[in-house]
């Protein structure tokens, strides 16, 4: 069966099991979402199915992405993702929700990482730093030596050094499904997922069991 959904980060809280034990969750305001694509190995060299989510104006969407929807007669809708899947239990139009997961399942979650901004290495890399003895007053935070001064004479490329930190494409992996409200569509995972609240996220089976 497919186990596949888009969602929108809610933020974190606890629960409690049966022995008074609290569990750290994140709740996820998943689905419902609607079939718009599927993909097959023979037409596009590799099988996926693409989820629409969020319902919008049309004036929202460009033409493209209306076309595509109102070809398949499916209300406009703001994110168009796809999953990686060779599942055939579903076919466009059709309408996934929570319902196709339940407690104890494990699931990989894919969101965008909050935005840092310019962040030095110590913050971004973990960097130990410097000393703060020994004459160095201002050489705490600095990353220390980045290349040679002879052969090669030069920074290696993907050295480690101070730039843009976050924004970026994180997949929080195997974390088990708490709760799962199909009235609220809602899903809470053991954990924390990356984005920051009202972010996009992808809900999908883990890959690594």
């Amino acid at each position: 069966m497919f186990k596949g959904l888009l969602g929108k980060k809610l933020g974190m809280t606890q629960v409690f099991d049966e022995a008074g034990a609290a569990f750290p969750v994140t709740l996820i305001e998943a689905g419902p979402c609607f079939v718009t694509q599927i993909r097959k190995v023979k037409k596009e060299g590799y099988a996926a199915i693409q989820l629409g989510y969020l319902e919008v104006k049309e004036k929202k969407l460009t033409g493209g992405e209306l076309g595509h929807l109102q070809k398949r007669k499916l209300p406009a809708m703001r994110y168009l993702r796809e999953f990686r899947s060779k599942e055939n239990d579903i076919k466009v139009g059709d309408k996934v929700d929570v319902s196709r997961f339940e407690a104890g399942n494990r699931v990989d979650v894919v969101g965008i990482s909050k935005g840092k901004g310019f962040a030095g290495t110590v913050k971004r890399h973990h960097f130990k730093g410097g000393p703060v003895t020994h004459g160095q007053s201002d050489r705490t935070r600095a990353p220390g030596s980045v290349a040679a001064t002879t052969t090669p004479g030069r920074v290696f490329l993907g050295k480690r050094m101070a730039g843009h930190m976050g924004s970026e494409r994180v997949t929080s992996q195997n974390l088990k499904v708490i709760l799962v409200d199909v009235e609220k569509n809602l899903i809470a995972v053991n954990g924390s997922v990356p984005g920051s609240r009202g972010s996009l996220v992808m809900i999908k089976e883990t890959r690594k069991q």
